[in-house]
């Protein structure tokens, strides 16, 4: 497991935050050790985690660390900038995030991964804030045995094997409540044998007391990957039940001057929403075009904007959606809510400068000025 910190642009983690800690790897035996000794030495900024898990003695240790003073845990893999074109967790990377130089790069929470003893590590921290798009996973304990002074029998292989679990299960048992966690988590691992993996969902990582927030979005992002993009995700608690819903947004470009968000949302049960409005600090909130197309399970509805209009949604703190719906009554309810725009004017400016050139503005702009509104058919 390496320890650095990274730099990146303004707002990278958070508004007004731009240096946090990056802490990868697989838990070895010695990374508590390694850990204290390189927290004595940075400040306390926001800690990004990307592990498959590893030691849990380490593990556990490591969280009592953070339990010292408080301290923010996230899930985020970071992209350093100055490893060029090598992997990531090549051999050349490595040493350079050993190297005990601030770096620089990214933060990349998209399917991110904490994993194992990675989600008891993060427990530690005062304040746990886990991105929708980001993944944590457990399962049982898995018992290393090592024997000395001859071959051991199946019998104390098996008796050696549930001693070590009852200690795991000992440790856990003390450790979660102490971090304000609910102990019902180290219930559901002892159900996962430790070949499988159990993705915990969003009422999961909240029952359990991970991070309780029932509402939680991540920044606009530019990605580059196939069809350039600037991309939003949230998970919002449903109004029915204790369900959870994932909401996402993703912004492309036809030209340098003509844009469609699109909206996704899982299929709602009932009432049937029936449109969808987004404001961008105008006199009238605009309209996505319906009715949306329908993958399984999804709903993707679509809405044509101008460069000025998604500048000026870039321009807000925060944006209203509005999902209107038909109840069995026939009533017309509205169902308003806010979500922020951090991230998107950087991400609009890098989705800019991989658009083609608009062509001839007058006859591409012209159907859009008989419009009503900045909106148009998907």
């Amino acid at each position: 497991m390496v320890f650095y910190v990274a730099r990146g642009a303004a707002d990278s983690c958070g508004r007004g935050c731009d240096r946090w800690i990056a802490v990868e790897g697989q838990v070895d035996s010695g990374a508590a050790l390694r850990f204290r000794k390189f927290l004595r030495q940075v400040g306390d900024l926001p800690m990004y985690f990307a592990s498959p898990g590893g030691n849990l003695d380490s593990a556990l240790a490591m969280g009592a660390m953070l339990r010292e003073r408080p301290r923010v845990a996230r899930v985020a893999r970071t992209v350093v900038e100055e490893c060029g074109f090598e992997a990531q967790d090549g051999d050349a990377c490595i040493r350079l995030k050993q190297s005990g130089r601030e770096l620089h790069g990214g933060l990349w929470t998209r399917g991110a991964m904490c994993n194992s003893a990675c989600p008891y590590l993060i427990m530690g921290a005062a304040t746990r804030e886990i991105a929708p798009d980001a993944v944590l996973a457990v399962h049982s304990p898995k018992v290393v045995l090592r024997f000395t002074g001859g071959m051991p029998t199946q019998q104390m292989r098996a008796a050696a094997t549930e001693r070590g679990l009852e200690r795991a299960h000992r440790m856990l048992s003390s450790y979660l409540p102490r971090m304000g966690a609910s102990g019902a988590l180290l219930d559901l691992t002892k159900t996962i044998k430790f070949e499988s993996m159990h993705i915990l969902s969003r009422e999961e990582i909240i029952r359990f007391g991970i991070d309780r927030r029932e509402f939680v979005e991540t920044p606009w992002t530019f990605e580059n990957a196939g069809r350039s993009m600037v991309r939003k995700l949230a998970i919002a608690k449903s109004d029915v039940g204790n369900d959870y819903r994932t909401l996402q947004w993703r912004l492309f470009c036809f030209n340098a001057g003509q844009f469609e968000l699109d909206f996704q949302r899982q299929v709602a049960t009932a009432p049937v929403l029936a449109t969808v409005s987004i404001s961008n600090g105008g006199a009238k909130p605009l309209s996505f075009a319906s009715p949306p197309s329908k993958p399984p399970g999804f709903e993707i509805w679509g809405l044509r904007l101008t460069r000025a209009s998604v500048q000026s949604l870039a321009d807000l703190s925060q944006f209203d959606l509005t999902e209107t719906a038909v109840g069995p009554d026939g009533r017309r309810l509205a169902h308003p809510a806010k979500f922020s725009t951090e991230g998107l004017a950087g991400a609009f400016d890098s989705l800019l400068a991989t658009c083609p050139p608009q062509k001839n503005m007058q006859k591409e702009v012209a159907p859009l000025q008989n419009r009503p509104q900045d909106s148009a058919a998907k």
